[in-house]
């Protein structure tokens, strides 16, 4: 576990091991499985309909077809200003973890993310701001900095996560706590200010994803501006 104030990464390579179990399971896979069924296509694009979790990755879905490939979440850390290699290697992770769980009933196991199916990537571990279904829970997102901001009202310092992080552990499910704190850490690295804390309303804008298009217009700013 990383000290005060730096970025951890051990989590990152755990989550690499759980890709490469995944790949095993999918070796030979190429473009089986990519299609939707009509309805849950139907109601990904109706955006109404979507839940509070698809509305959370639909940034991720480039070309608006209902899969979110490693090559696009890629590109969009890369929008949101992530480093390039690191942008890889997360966006990696992720897919790694999360690909499998999203996975339509019938299709061979991918690391593609399925946005019709995104709730089977709700885990223990987690804080409980998106239940079962992948609804938004306000009382609980409220809980993590009722319960976790010690220094700062309604912002939390790495290590306040990093506890949070471990309150939250299922000690039944070790293996959902790698997730947990992939999660966290890019949710960190993107919302925290040049003090190092992480605003109420800036991770509240990174659940419902209304973040990720203004960080995609900062970062070409930055990049007009250099």
């Amino acid at each position: 576990m990383a000290g005060r104030g730096q970025w951890p990464a051990v989590s990152i390579m755990n989550v690499l091991l759980t890709w490469i179990v995944c790949c095993s399971c999918v070796h030979g896979y190429m473009h089986f499985g990519r299609k939707l069924n009509a309805a849950a296509l139907a109601k990904y694009h109706a955006g109404d309909n979507m839940t509070d979790l698809q509305h959370h990755v639909q940034f991720f879905d480039k070309n608006k077809d209902g899969i979110i490939t490693l090559t696009e979440s890629i590109q969009s850390f890369i929008a949101i200003g992530i480093e390039p290699v690191f942008a890889t290697t997360a966006a990696t992770a992720t897919h790694a973890a999360f690909g499998p769980l999203t996975t339509p009933p019938g299709k061979l196991p991918s690391t593609n993310i399925h946005l019709s199916h995104i709730h089977g990537a709700i885990h223990a571990s987690d804080t409980g701001a998106y239940n079962k279904k992948g609804m938004f829970v306000p009382e609980n997102f409220d809980k993590i900095f009722k319960r976790h901001s010690h220094i700062k009202p309604n912002a939390l310092a790495w290590w306040e996560i990093e506890g949070m992080l471990i309150a939250n552990r299922d000690i039944l499910q070790p293996w959902t706590w790698p997730a947990a704190e992939l999660e966290w850490q890019l949710i960190y690295m993107l919302g925290k200010d040049s003090r190092g804390y992480l605003h109420k309303d800036t991770v509240r804008g990174i659940y419902d994803g209304s973040v990720f298009p203004k960080l995609a217009e900062r970062t070409v700013t930055l990049h007009s501006e250099a």
